[in-house]
């Protein structure tokens, strides 16, 4: 899937840095783009509020929707 965003220019800067500094710890060079969904999988998987809102997100939608699994 493909999801578009807008980044303000200091944004853009730092995931500009962000990819050069992964060509520096791993001798790879790798388009922002490439590296953005795996930053953010990361983020979320590590956020522990982001964990509780999506598992009672889960719970009301299975709430309203018992039959669905």
């Amino acid at each position: 899937m493909k999801i578009t965003f807008t980044a303000d220019a200091e944004l853009k800067v730092a995931l500009n840095d962000c990819a050069e500094i992964y060509r520096q710890a791993y001798g790879q060079k790798e388009i922002v783009s490439y590296l953005i969904p795996f930053m953010h999988a990361s983020f979320m998987e590590i956020d522990a509020g982001f964990r509780r809102a999506r598992k009672q997100l889960a719970e009301q939608q299975s709430q309203s929707f018992p039959n669905q699994s």
